[in-house]
Parts: structure tokens; C-alpha cells; sequence
């Protein structure tokens, strides 16, 4: 089925603009509750999880599809995850309203797939104030002994170009990183290689992927580790970045610049596009 780029284009719009917990509370509460009836329009069963920080609570956003056949509790779930909270400053287009668009998109496919296992979909807050929001929801998982079979966390997909050394390579990367920046990276860490490239594998026909396996947690090559994916590493569980590799392409990156206008739609769309392939066919497996 084609991207509806119309959606997500509304949902970009509905987005945009700076989600700051102490600058901008209002429109972080504003894209909480936007992403809140998104997933429950979808027919989600839609939670939040509440959290202390900054001297307050705040919440995640957490939206659950489940097998036809009612919830299969052997069977780990598969997550899907974004943040909607940005920097002082910047109206997050890339950073990461794009992500929240191409989830969205997922969440609204997801009725049309056969799961044979949940897929959880998550929105975490507060990801640019020390990873707080999915630090709190892995410590969950790891407090209730639970176990999950993968977290695909989307961080900074809406920035392309196919202009020659228009990609910056990130020091000490040991593999080969195109100097265009048309392609999207998939990150994992040793023990999320087999996570890893079967990501890469089922987006491969729809955008160029660069996958990158990281020794240990990526202590030695630090920027691979700049999203929520980190929280999930940290606790031993599974977990991917898919990205545009950000600031090292995106000169609009942590910026009052990085707006709408900025963003690739149909890089948007092809990422959007190999999402749904990887979830539909990691969901429609129960094998572990």
C-alpha cells in the first residue's frame, strides 16, 4: 500500500516545535497528548508510564497491538520506540518529530498484519535530559524479570541528501560510511547482531542501510550511542537505532532551524516504508 504522505505530513505538522520540559512544557504535554489519542484511534491498548524527574512526573506513552488470538504471554514482545521531547531552542523537526511520523505510520499498518506476538509501541519522554524516560521503562522491564524480543528505536530519520560529501563520517567508525547522505544507519551492539541484520535485511529494498555492529556498549565510539537504545544496552536487552546519523548530516541538528521545511518526505516515507517491513515480519514470527 502507498505512503499516505498526506498523514504523514499532518502528523509532522501537529508535532513540530520545541517540546522542552522547563521552556516549553505546554507543547510537551500538547505532543503527549496528541501521540496519546493517535494510538488509541488505532486501536491500541494505550497506557502511560509515570516516572520522577526534574523535580516532577513525567509520563511515556506506551500503546500495545496484540495477536487476534488475545495476549500470548510466553511471547516477548517486539517494541517499536521514539522520543517527543526536544532541546531548548529547536522546533525537533528531524529530532525527532520524524521519527514519531514514521511510528505513526506503523501504529496505522499494524491492523492489517497477522501478529503472532505484541508489538509495542512507545513514545519516550525527557530521551534529551540523560535518556530519563526510557531509562525508566527499561528498569521496569529488568525489575519485573521481563523479557522482550527486540527495541527498534527510531532517532533523527528525516534528513537526506544526494549531494556528494554531504555525509560526515563519525570518528573512529570501523566500517566503510558513504560520503552521500541519502542512506540510513542501523545500529547495534554485540549482543543485538542478530537484531541488527535482520533490520537491515527487511529495509534493504526500500532505502540504502548502512548497518554497524558496536563493540560492548559503544563505550569506544560514543556518538553510536546518543538515543534510548542506550537505556536498552545498558540492561541487556536487544536494541537497534535506526538514523540519519544526525549532526554528522543534518546542519539543522539541536538547532531553531531544524524545522519542517528542512525534512526529506520521501526519505521519510522510504523509512517509513521499511519499518512496516521489518515490524510485520519480526511481529508475524513467535519465534524467540
Amino acid at each position: 500500500m502507498p505512503i499516505d504522505r498526506n498523514r504523514l505530513r499532518e502528523d509532522l505538522k501537529a508535532l513540530v516545535g520545541e517540546r522542552h520540559p522547563i521552556t516549553s512544557p505546554n507543547r510537551l504535554r500538547q505532543a503527549e497528548a496528541y501521540l496519546l489519542r493517535r494510538f488509541s484511534k488505532a486501536g491500541l491498548a494505550v497506557t502511560t508510564q509515570a516516572f520522577p524527574a526534574l523535580g516532577g512526573t513525567s509520563h511515556n506513552v506506551i500503546g500495545t497491538a496484540l495477536p487476534k488470538s488475545g495476549p500470548l504471554q510466553s511471547v516477548p514482545p517486539l517494541i517499536l520506540a521514539a522520543h517527543f521531547d526536544t532541546v531548548q531552542g529547536s522546533p525537533g523537526a528531524d529530532d525527532n518529530a520524524s521519527a514519531l511520523a514514521v511510528m505513526l505510520h506503523v501504529v496505522r499498518q499494524v491492523r492489517t498484519m497477522t501478529l503472532a506476538r505484541p508489538i509495542r509501541f512507545i513514545a519516550f519522554n525527557l530521551e534529551e535530559e540523560n535518556l530519563l524516560g526510557s531509562q525508566a521503562y527499561t528498569s521496569l522491564l529488568r525489575n519485573n524479570d521481563e523479557s522482550i524480543h527486540g527495541a527498534i528505536v527510531l532517532e533523527c530519520v528525516g534528513y537526506a541528501s544526494h549531494l556528494p560529501n554531504s555525509q560526515k563520517i563519525p570518528p573512529g567508525v570501523p566500517i566503510a560510511v558513504p560520503t552521500t547522505g541519502n542512506f540510513l544507519a542501523v545500529i547495534g551492539n554485540e549482543q543485538s547482531h542478530t537484531l541488527t541484520g535482520s533490520v537491515a535485511q527487511a529495509m534493504k529494498s526500500h532505502l540504502p542501510i548502512v548497518p554497524l555492529i558496536v563493540p560492548g556498549n559503544g563505550e569506544k565510539l560514543p556518538d553510536t550511542r546518543r538515543s534510548d537504545h542506550t537505556s536498552f544496552w545498558e540492561r541487556g536487552f536487544p536494541a537497534v537505532m535506526l538514523t540519519d546519523t544526525a549532526n554528522f548530516r543534518n546542519p539543522n541538528y539541536h538547532r531553531p532551524t531544524d524545522t519542517l521545511e528542512t525534512l526529506n518526505l520521501d526519505f521519510i516515507a522510504s523509512v517509513a516504508d521499511g519499518v512496516t517491513a521489518v515490524v510485520s515480519a519480526m511481529a508475524s514470527s513467535s519465534c524467540a
